[in-house]
């Protein structure tokens, strides 16, 4: 196998032409263990080259409501009354530790995401 490190757009083009060439290869063959070492040396330079910042808070919120089929009474438990929810889905009002804790659990998502900072509609 000639796989290598990828060092440049070039070597990156020419590591997932052979990765779609690989798609095919049956599990326990050469040719799958090819692909999947392509496909961490792919993994490793996209994560260097093209990072991805964790989601907001809020939006990661929203994105798991919609995924399990929540509403926004589904998360009274967690946060508080129908205007707490309100406020806190229009960002007008930041989630407490206890909110985080109840909604991670609720929701499935790790804590650290829902402890980035994020802005704030608050009215003047």
């Amino acid at each position: 196998m000639d796989i290598r490190i990828i060092r440049t757009e070039e070597d990156y083009r020419a590591a997932l032409v052979a990765t779609e060439a690989l798609m095919d290869a049956e599990p326990g063959t050469p040719e799958a263990e090819k692909l999947e070492l392509l496909a961490t040396v792919i993994e490793a330079y996209e994560a260097e080259r093209y990072p991805i910042d964790a989601p907001d808070p809020i939006d990661a919120i929203l994105f798991m409501m919609e995924q399990k089929g929540l509403s926004r009474r589904d998360l009274e438990p967690a946060i508080g009354g129908r205007g707490r929810v309100s406020e806190v889905l229009a960002r007008k009002r930041a989630l407490t530790l206890p909110m985080i804790r109840a909604l991670a659990s609720l929701l499935s998502l790790p804590a650290d995401i829902l402890v980035r900072e994020y802005p704030l509609n608050r009215a003047a």
